[in-house]
């Protein structure tokens, strides 16, 4: 496996609040730190910026957790993320995202999709493609979703397909 563009960081790198909220994290999902929080806590101010954005999304946010969950694999699936997989397969499971599901990501297609959950990973697949979602997809989208919704639903596609670069780019080792 690749080396990391940039090692996670220690208490030095990190600072006292980084650090702290690192081992945190690691004690919460029962193991070590995890790479992604010691990564990009590296830059500190924004690190904890980033993480009161992505926590008004997930879990914070209006949309299911189950389907927000749902959302986030279609995405890392589709850009090969292994790190943003690994990770968010533990918490959807948790969340209610069955074994069926996990194995038919990214295929808007499946017979076993909800109307409402074709219609989240349908658009989600194209806005991962597309950069862009089309007017049928979007009308479809918006018979299931408000208006609250349907921007926090671009705004999580738009988080996690952006994280997935980040990853990428970083390489960042799954713990």
């Amino acid at each position: 496996m690749d080396e990391p563009r940039i090692a996670p960081g220690g208490f030095k790198e990190l600072g006292l609040i980084n650090y702290g909220f690192s081992a945190l994290a690691g004690r919460v999902v029962g193991g070590k730190k995890p790479n992604i929080f010691t990564t990009l806590g590296r830059q500190r101010k924004l690190f904890r910026g980033w993480l009161y954005y992505s926590g008004k999304l997930m879990p914070g946010g209006k949309l299911p957790r189950r389907e927000s969950e749902l959302i986030i694999l279609t995405i890392a699936t589709l850009r090969e993320c292994e790190y943003e997989r690994r990770h968010h397969l533990r918490i959807g499971k948790k969340a209610g995202v069955t074994a069926e599901q996990i194995e038919h990501l990214g295929d808007a297609e499946w017979s076993g999709w909800s109307s409402r959950e074709r219609a989240l990973v349908g658009a989600a697949v194209q806005f991962v493609s597309d950069k862009y979602v089309d007017d049928a997809a979007w009308a479809e989208l918006r018979t299931h979703l408000n208006d609250a919704e349907s921007i926090e639903f671009l705004l999580l596609c738009g988080q996690y397909d952006s994280l997935a670069t980040v990853l990428l780019t970083l390489k960042v080792q799954p713990e």
